[in-house]
């Protein structure tokens, strides 16, 4: 059976990951920030199954990461649902970054700098004024990041696995038709079809 919660825990960790970094990028420059960007940005434009191979060289059972989280903790990434969710995460990630640095870049500064002179701290000026005015483009990111990491294949293939029993949306959709079971897949083709009609047209209102 598919496993729940892949697209929605990618979505909060890629969320989580982005939305500092975009602050940071709108608010300040630094040697090296173009490459940084890229890093963030590459994800959009680079086959899922790189993305996939990628994450195995870095945190397989041969990679440094992966070997020593083996050897301390008898605990690999590979073919769990945690590689799901970072995979997901890696690919949706720049579909939160580049509007949620958009609506930061087009919050008010003098806003910030009023909180400032009466006396609020860097990370209260972030959480009650920044953040809120740059609200749409975190909406906006958050609902395109969703559909996409719900929704994502190749990179989760190649470190979550295919295989039968407990796996995910497209992944399930993918073993049916595999298995000449096409009628099987239509209430999960159906699922993530009005799962991102939805949200492009919530998103397309906003």
């Amino acid at each position: 059976r598919p496993r729940r919660g892949k697209g929605a825990r990618g979505t909060l960790l890629a969320t989580l990951v982005a939305v500092p970094i975009a602050y940071c990028h709108a608010r300040r420059r630094y040697w090296g920030m173009s490459f940084v960007e890229a890093l963030l940005v590459v994800p959009l434009v680079l086959p899922p199954t790189v993305i996939g191979y990628l994450l195995i060289v870095a945190l397989g059972r041969q990679s440094l990461i992966g070997g020593w989280l083996r050897q301390w903790f008898d605990y690999s990434i590979m073919f769990r649902i945690e590689g799901a969710m970072l995979a997901a995460a890696l690919v949706a990630l720049p579909l939160i970054y580049l509007p949620v640095r958009a609506g930061f870049v087009a919050v008010e500064r003098e806003m910030e700098d009023i909180a400032r002179l009466n006396g609020a701290r860097g990370w209260q000026i972030f959480w009650h004024v920044s953040l809120p005015m740059a609200r749409s483009g975190l909406a906006s990111g958050v609902m395109l990041a969703f559909a996409r990491a719900l929704g994502e294949f190749g990179a989760t293939a190649m470190v979550f696995g295919i295989r039968d029993g407990q796996t995910t949306l497209p992944i399930a959709v993918y073993l049916d038709y595999e298995q000449g079971r096409m009628h099987d897949a239509w209430p999960i083709v159906a699922l993530l079809i009005g799962i991102s009609l939805v949200i492009t047209a919530i998103h397309n209102r906003s």
